[in-house]
């Protein structure tokens, strides 16, 4: 399908599009994640349009003592939590990232400043807070001293390093392939396998969605240019589904079955397969080629492509995250009332992430250029160019 989109918004308005949308995506997603689309549909007495209050209401601390959080009433989840913890890394190191700025920063951030968990209502380390699949960061880094480049072997394979890697792909705006690269590298710490890969690739999409005149279709042509294995197989297979569908209602048992061959956690997320979550080249992650076939059915907008994240149910505060970071880039706008919203629930500051990334994304394009230029230099002088004979 044509994209219904316009993409002419400036850099500031891209990285604020792109967080500010990631975590109202976030904050929509996480009542209703891990039930079936036809389990919210009976719960919301129809689909969800906006915010919507816990699953289990007032008894949110007890339904689930495993998990006692207040998902809902407009509160982010880890997915944002990460995301600005990994914006307060490039805000300290102000250049590329890799392996070992996760080591020597983010798990630090993770286990040393109390800050405001709104699932919790209370001030806590962010590691109190954080899925055990994201615990693993401080295990193997912190405590167990695993080189960085390598600390996420092991790991279950998922979407926990893929769901806060849009800051990679807005530092790389506009260049899909050094988002993917410097992604790769990152998540090396956290994930290995198709987790490490859907890593790279939705930083590229991000990255992708910053190109002038970038639309849905463009972005997805990004990921399979650059994609590997399993993870380009799911994408491709879920866009083509995509694009036949105009509406989410008529896409959201389409687009499940179409990536089920690839993922490994089966029909009930709540009850994984005894398969799931283990390194392959044949799989993928569920989240990301879903959140791209969203966006290709809203035609980029972004209103449409969340809640068909947020509809489809099962990891849908990921997918709706990243579906949302996605349509912020392009530039569709993200709702003022639910930015507002989801900003005075969490009481988190959504703009000023945004702002600082945008200012770290103009030095380190800066120095990018400098980089380039004295390569360039030394290259000539080596007779690499310019050279007749």
């Amino acid at each position: 399908m044509t994209s219904r989109t316009p993409n002419t918004a400036p850099l500031e308005e891209r990285v604020t599009g792109a967080l500010v949308g990631a975590a109202v995506g976030d904050a929509l997603g996480g009542p209703v994640e891990g039930y079936s689309p036809e389990q919210i549909l009976e719960r919301h007495g129809g689909r969800v349009h906006g915010v919507v209050g816990p699953w289990n209401g007032d008894a949110w601390r007890t339904a689930r003592p495993v998990a006692p959080y207040h998902k809902g009433d407009g509160h982010v989840t880890d997915d944002t939590l990460m995301t600005h913890a990994l914006v307060r890394v490039y805000g300290t190191v102000r250049d590329h990232l890799d392996a070992y700025a996760v080591a020597e920063h983010l798990v630090p951030d993770l286990i040393t400043d109390p800050r405001w968990i709104p699932e919790l209502e209370a001030e806590a380390l962010l590691l109190q807070r954080i899925f055990l699949a994201e615990k693993w960061l401080v295990a193997r880094i912190h405590y167990g001293h695993v080189d960085p480049r390598e600390a996420g072997t092991g790991n279950i394979v998922n979407c926990g390093a893929a769901m806060y890697m849009a800051p990679v792909g807005l530092v790389n705006a506009a260049h899909p392939a050094a988002a993917y690269a410097e992604a790769l590298d990152v998540a090396g710490a956290h994930q290995s396998s198709y987790g490490r890969e859907a890593a790279g690739v939705f930083a590229a999409a991000v990255a992708a969605a910053c190109v002038p005149g970038a639309t849905p279709e463009s972005v997805v042509a990004s990921c399979l240019a650059l994609a590997k294995d399993g993870t380009r197989a799911a994408i491709e297979a879920v866009c083509d589904v995509a694009a036949r569908h105009a509406d989410f209602e008529s896409a959201l048992a389409p687009l499940r079955a179409a990536v089920a061959p690839f993922d490994t956690v089966g029909p009930d997320y709540r009850a994984p397969s005894l398969g799931a979550r283990r390194p392959s080249r044949l799989h993928a992650i569920e989240e990301l080629p879903v959140a791209l076939g969203m966006l290709l059915v809203a035609g980029g907008d972004f209103r449409h492509a969340v809640l068909g994240a947020v509809n489809y149910g099962r990891d849908c505060d990921s997918i709706a995250t990243m579906a949302g970071a996605l349509a912020g880039a392009l530039g569709s706008p993200v709702p003022e009332d639910w930015a507002k919203t989801v900003a005075e629930a969490s009481r988190l500051d959504l703009w000023e992430p945004a702002a600082t990334l945008t200012a770290v994304t103009r030095e380190v394009f800066a120095r990018d250029v400098r980089r380039r230029r004295a390569h360039e230099e030394a290259f000539a002088e080596i007779g690499g160019t310019g050279c007749s004979g």
